[in-house]
């Protein structure tokens, strides 16, 4: 459970330190310095992303209303760029955080040859790595 937390801890702790060596010299560096870090470390956690549900769980949800399917994990900035390119279009779909859900993480690897590369797209059961993000967008179905 701390897993998805560490990179994001070790931005705040990082940029706290930074800006606390910054202060005596600069006050507006310092807090310039700790907004940065602060940035990184929400773009790195699990709160720029829509709620995630089990694998099971999306699977079933995807079953009743056709939505893709998005394996990802805290951390990697290509699942990043899939989400911040999506927009409001990430909440068409249903996201499964891989160290969350072991079930998710094995069914990566089981079609990235043992590899737990996401993004990793489940759209009428076959899978995407990596897809680019105006093609998930294509592939959604008009908002309700």
């Amino acid at each position: 459970m701390t897993r998805p937390w560490t990179l994001p801890l070790l931005f705040l702790l990082c940029g706290s330190a930074v800006a606390g060596a910054v202060l005596r010299e600069s006050p507006g560096r310092a807090a310039a310095v700790l907004l940065l870090f602060v940035f990184l470390a929400v773009a790195h956690s699990s709160l720029v992303f829509p709620r995630s549900v089990s694998a099971e769980e999306a699977r079933r949800l995807g079953a009743v209303d056709g939505r893709p399917i998005v394996f990802w994990r805290p951390g990697c900035r290509y699942c990043l760029r899939l989400r911040a390119r999506l927009g409001r279009d990430a909440r068409r779909l249903h996201w499964v955080d891989i160290w969350r859900d072991p079930e998710g993480a094995a069914e990566v690897r089981a079609v990235n040859d043992g590899d737990e590369t996401v993004p990793t797209v489940l759209l009428a059961g076959r899978p995407y790595v990596n897809p680019d993000p105006r093609w998930v967008r294509a592939r959604l179905s008009p908002p309700e």
